[in-house]
């Protein structure tokens, strides 16, 4: 069991781990014997990476009950299941047929703050890495309701080789790089989706993104600002030396939810920026009107800060 810095994403990585509740520990044995243990009030998200993980129907449950989203990943480490919960108070019931009832248009609208968005942040990542990311302030300048041009997929192409290197290319099936922002985004998704949850929204129901196989798709749409935060860290990992996820890469990407990030209201845990949010998106779908409340860009601290910040 490996846990970030505050203790609050709990992921399993080792074969043979089992998972039960107890007077308000999530209990980890393995043969039996208890090997870790973590308060339930204090855990985010639990992802469990190893597939040999088993788990009780009261743990599944009283997670669910705490809006805690429990995430099951595939051999690529990107999430394949998650659990959680069905039942909710009348105001979740309020702001989810307000999600339902959303008009297209206002849908587009707020696809096109998000991507504009994204794409600002990944201009900064770039200036923040030494690169140019001029471009891409105009490139946001660009992006009308619903994204026509698909101004993103342009970003797209120039950021990745700037970032990366002319011959990296994004394979979710793929190793080394590619593993680490598959793990790193399996924990952006993660805590994305539990802050969907205590908006009461439906991660089912999105805004742009839409499969039938894919049962988060509002996870998607609003993990998609933060992205170049798991780029960043997977860039300094690589830089560094790691190219391989292991623990170490592990505790570092498990990080970028307690990264702090400039706001309107001070230094922020990305975590709370993901609740402030989903809520923003709760209340445009309530009223009508697109409105995304986002981190500022600029001086963000970076994992070299003086204090120790991620």
């Amino acid at each position: 069991m490996s846990e970030s810095p505050l203790g609050r994403l709990i992921e399993i990585a080792e074969d043979g781990r089992h998972l039960r509740k107890e007077r308000g520990f999530l209990i980890v044995s393995a043969s039996n014997s208890e090997v870790g243990r973590a308060p339930l009030d204090d855990i985010t998200a639990v992802i469990a990476t190893a597939l040999g993980t088993t788990t009780s129907c009261a743990l599944i449950a009283e997670l669910a009950d705490r809006g805690v989203p429990l995430v099951l990943c595939g051999s690529n480490y990107a999430p394949a299941a998650i659990v959680w919960p069905v039942t909710g108070n009348f105001e979740q019931q309020r702001r989810m047929e307000a999600q339902i009832d959303q008009t297209r248009p206002l849908g587009k609208r707020l696809w096109a703050l998000l991507v504009s968005a994204k794409i600002r942040r990944q201009g900064a990542t770039l200036v923040e890495v030494g690169e140019q990311g001029g471009a891409f302030t105009r490139l946001a300048q660009q992006v009308r309701a619903g994204d026509p041009n698909n101004i993103e997929a342009q970003a797209a192409r120039r950021y990745w080789p700037l970032m990366f290197g002319n011959s990296f290319r994004r394979d979710v099936n793929g190793a080394g790089v590619n593993a680490l922002l598959n793990y790193g985004f399996a924990v952006l998704r993660a805590g994305t989706a539990r802050a969907i949850i205590a908006a009461g929204l439906h991660p089912g129901i999105g805004i742009f993104h839409r499969h039938p196989r894919n049962a988060m798709p509002l996870a998607d749409d609003l993990m998609e600002p933060f992205r170049s935060i798991v780029d960043l860290t997977v860039r300094n990992l690589v830089q560094s030396g790691s190219t391989d996820l292991g623990s170490a890469e592990k505790r570092e990407l498990a990080a970028v939810l307690i990264r702090e990030e400039n706001t309107a209201a001070g230094k922020t845990p990305v975590s709370t920026c993901l609740i402030r949010l989903a809520q923003s998106i709760s209340v445009s779908y309530q009223t009508g009107k697109p409105a995304v409340d986002l981190p500022l860009l600029g001086n963000s601290p970076s994992r070299k800060d003086k204090k120790g910040r991620c």
